[in-house]
């Protein structure tokens, strides 16, 4: 095991001074989670510090510590997960790997300690108790309705997918080597306690998880320990271990994580063959044949000229364009976002109301859980295919499957078919941002031709529980 540097009280004045610079003590009490909007609840999540000097200062820049000291809050956390709950959780039939994976770090390495098949809650026990073996719980939002909550607004805040692990280490214990992670990581203490190391990044905003080793990454930039109630973030990139102190019968922490694979990048390699494909059709230059064996040759030093001239007529076309389409990133979020939290025992959701008429006036629900995208008719197997208006959504995902990929082929022809939404003609792109970009709407005042293509619109949009006649 790596050493964990065991003297918190000795910690040298040089070791103080780095780590106050990421510290924020709490000036009062914040209060529990606020649900009423997605930013109200990122600002109670960061509390006390303010959003606007998060993101100036933190994000995707440094570590930020909020040490609060605050018995309510404490509380809070705690409910979200605690070591009690699995007994309960065993019962529902969790499994090895997919669920729950039990490790220690060992020597500056991972060792894996998982049995075969279901987790026995006994044994998962015993692992903890005499092996000295960490429990990492994979995406708990699945089982805990308050995680649902956090999560689902966390998506709708920050337009990315959120995932979550539950870390439970027995005292005088580590779970993982130093490495670091592909994603924005937020790590809320909700038992016992947790002493962190992190080190200066040797890949800023990495795109890979990677383990380092200890005689590569120096000493510690931050040292602390993390106490129920308190919240960690740190950028993508930034080496971390952790362990439990002596002392201390056990700690508990969730892992919030998100931007994974959401950077300008990414979106380019989305966006870019969109527009190469939109510019062609209007641009004969790009429309004319690369040189004779180009594809056959070693060295294309002689072509990058031209390329760089292509792609400077890119620029000029993005310049004078205000579409860019990102339609796989889009879908693959709202695909795989959680849905809206409405209560574990509610319904699902049905269209309710009044029928949407002609003379309607309509408002959008759940704008942060629907997108529009144009994209060529999935169902036109012609040569010639023509653009159409897609609505996507949500509202019919399934919790129980978030974060948790596809495990085989039947899984991903399942989710295959699972893409909710729309389809219309494109005439219907401005009626549909009019009612995006509007609070209330008429039917009557939609952006069509017709009444009947007016009162279509409304009606199929309802049918999805997107809309409400008021």
């Amino acid at each position: 095991m790596p050493k964990k540097g065991g003297k918190h009280a000795e910690m040298g004045k040089e070791m103080q001074a780095q780590c106050k610079r990421a510290k924020v003590e709490a000036a009062c009490s914040p209060s529990v989670m606020s649900f009423e909007n997605p930013d109200s609840l990122f600002g109670s999540l960061i509390s006390p510090i303010k959003q606007e000097m998060f993101f100036r200062e933190y994000w995707e820049q440094k570590p930020l510590l909020v040490q609060r000291n605050d018995p309510l809050l404490a509380a809070y956390y705690q409910s979200l997960f605690q070591l009690s709950d699995l007994k309960e959780l065993c019962s529902q039939g969790l499994y090895y790997g997919r669920d729950i994976n039990i490790c220690r770090c060992v020597n500056g390495k991972k060792k894996v300690l998982n049995k075969e098949g279901k987790v026995n809650y006994m044994q998962l026990k015993k692992d903890f108790d005499q092996k000295k073996a960490t429990i990492q719980f994979h995406q708990p939002q699945r089982f805990k309705e308050e995680l649902w909550k956090i999560q689902e607004k966390l998506e709708c805040y920050f337009g990315s997918l959120v995932g979550s692990n539950v870390y439970i280490t027995p005292k005088g214990s580590q779970g993982l080597p130093p490495h670091y992670d592909d994603v924005e990581v937020f790590i809320l203490q909700l038992e016992g306690e947790k002493h962190w190391r992190l080190y200066k990044p040797t890949v800023h905003l990495a795109r890979e998880y990677n383990v380092e080793s200890e005689d590569r990454i120096g000493n510690p930039t931050h040292e602390f320990i993390l106490k129920p109630g308190d919240l960690l973030y740190f950028p993508r990139g930034t080496i971390h271990q952790a362990d439990t102190p002596l002392g201390i019968s056990h700690s508990t922490h969730v892992t919030i994580s998100t931007y994974q694979n959401n950077s300008w990048g990414d979106f380019l390699l989305d966006a870019i063959p969109g527009l190469v494909f939109d510019t062609a059709k209007e641009d004969v230059v790009l429309r004319t044949s690369i040189p004779r064996q180009l594809l056959m040759q070693v060295d294309i030093a002689d072509s990058t000229k031209k390329l760089s001239s292509l792609l400077r007529r890119l620029a000029d076309r993005l310049e004078n364009t205000r579409e860019l389409r990102s339609s796989d990133m889009k879908k693959d979020f709202i695909m795989n976002r959680l849905p809206p939290c409405l209560g574990c025992d509610s319904d699902p959701l049905t269209p309710g109301g009044k029928l949407p008429k002609i003379d309607s006036k309509i408002r959008l629900q759940f704008r942060d859980h629907a997108i529009i995208t144009v994209e060529p008719d999935q169902e036109n197997s012609d040569e010639i295919r023509r653009e159409m208006v897609y609505v996507y959504h949500s509202l019919k995902n399934r919790r129980e499957t978030h974060m948790m990929g596809t495990e085989d082929d039947t899984a991903s022809e399942e989710g295959a078919s699972q893409t909710h939404g729309l389809r219309f003609p494109l005439s219907y792109l401005d009626a549909l941002k009019q009612i995006w970009s509007s609070s209330t709407v008429n039917v009557k005042e939609l952006n069509l031709i017709s009444d009947e293509e007016k009162e279509n619109l409304a009606l199929s949009l309802w049918t999805e529980c997107l809309i409400e006649v008021i």
